[in-house]
């Protein structure tokens, strides 16, 4: 009688510990995902998030904003899991002093872009399209380059095949020196 107590005991136990751990998982994951902890390093404050402050992307006459983990983090469950813990690497970059200044970030900026350029295209500028949507573009109300540069795209088996990232690099951040060399690098058509 005394084991199965145990037995029971111990289940119930650590189902609250589970239970716990888990909302206090899915709490750090939240709160991770905001803009105020994107900025609350200088390192992006004052440097990314400057520039971002004076784009569409931060202020336009619709007044709906894309914030840092909009563009940066993605929605579904696995793939946000996979990109804070590839954030992880950012955290060490960030206790060794990689980037704390801002002669050492426009020193590694073109690398970091084309890492972000590199992971957008990998996804098919899946956090883009949660705002974006060919579907939903009328090109009749885009300028004419824009109207067929979207058309082209858009068309099934386009050849290579475009994502947004191709042509968008720089809509939200200023872009590096050299990058047009270090975009074909990595393979966006722009």
């Amino acid at each position: 009688m005394q084991l199965k107590s145990l037995r029971w005991g111990t289940l119930i136990i650590g189902a609250i510990i589970g239970v716990v751990f888990w909302g206090g998982f899915n709490w750090s994951m939240e709160m991770t995902n905001k803009e105020s902890f994107c900025i609350s390093c200088h390192e992006m404050k004052d440097n990314v998030y400057e520039e971002y402050t004076e784009t569409v992307h931060y202020s336009n006459r619709t007044g709906v904003r894309a914030t840092c983990p909009d563009c940066h983090v993605p929605k579904e469950w696995i793939h946000k899991v996979i990109r804070k813990i590839q954030a992880s690497n950012e955290l060490y970059h960030k206790v060794m002093g990689t980037i704390n200044t801002k002669e050492k970030f426009r020193a590694k900026r073109l690398e970091l872009a084309k890492h972000v350029w590199v992971a957008m295209k990998k996804t098919d500028s899946r956090e883009c399209r949660n705002c974006h949507d060919f579907q939903s573009m009328d090109f009749d109300k885009q300028e004419s380059r824009s109207a067929d540069r979207h058309d082209e795209a858009f068309e099934e088996g386009a050849s290579p095949k475009q994502t947004c990232i191709d042509c968008h690099q720089g809509i939200a951040h200023r872009l590096p020196k050299g990058w047009e060399k270090a975009a074909k690098e990595v393979g966006l058509s722009r």
